[in-house]
């Protein structure tokens, strides 16, 4: 997935989980353009003026949370297609399933270190876009550093 330059939008309204994410992205995918917003609200206007190749989501954010936006990106005609990567502290099960349900793409659970994560984006950056659009298999769905 390396080919050209991707534009990505991270939706996460924790300021140190944004820096350290573009931080990671920058080394572990330099072909990768990060633009962040805090919060639904903000991602659902950024979607409207630029479609971006892949969105992270957290679920836990104020105004419009992860849930709300996941259900409304995949219901529009112009987004549906844009792929969603779950990007949460929570490891729940009944989220996952209920993420998955709704159609994102993948699912990761925040790692606790730097390092880690550095890995995960690196990992979802070299998968193949088909082992993961339009939607995995349940058991590729979640993926683990």
């Amino acid at each position: 997935m390396t080919t050209h330059n991707y534009q990505i939008i991270l939706a996460d309204d924790d300021e140190d989980d944004r820096i350290f994410f573009k931080e990671a992205m920058s080394e572990a995918a330099s072909s990768v353009t990060v633009k962040t917003v805090s919060d639904g609200i903000e991602l659902m206007n950024m979607l409207s003026n630029k479609l971006p190749d892949a969105i992270f989501l957290d679920l836990n954010m104020p105004f419009k949370n992860g849930q709300e936006c996941l259900h409304e990106i995949k219901n529009n005609r112009r987004y549906k297609n844009i792929p969603v990567v779950i990007y949460s502290t929570s490891s729940n099960v009944d989220q996952i399933n209920s993420t998955f349900q709704a159609g994102a793409n993948l699912y990761i659970s925040k790692p606790d270190s730097y390092l880690k994560l550095k890995v995960i984006l690196k990992k979802v950056f070299t998968l193949k876009c088909e082992e993961y659009k339009p939607q995995p298999e349940k058991e590729k769905f979640v993926l683990k550093y």
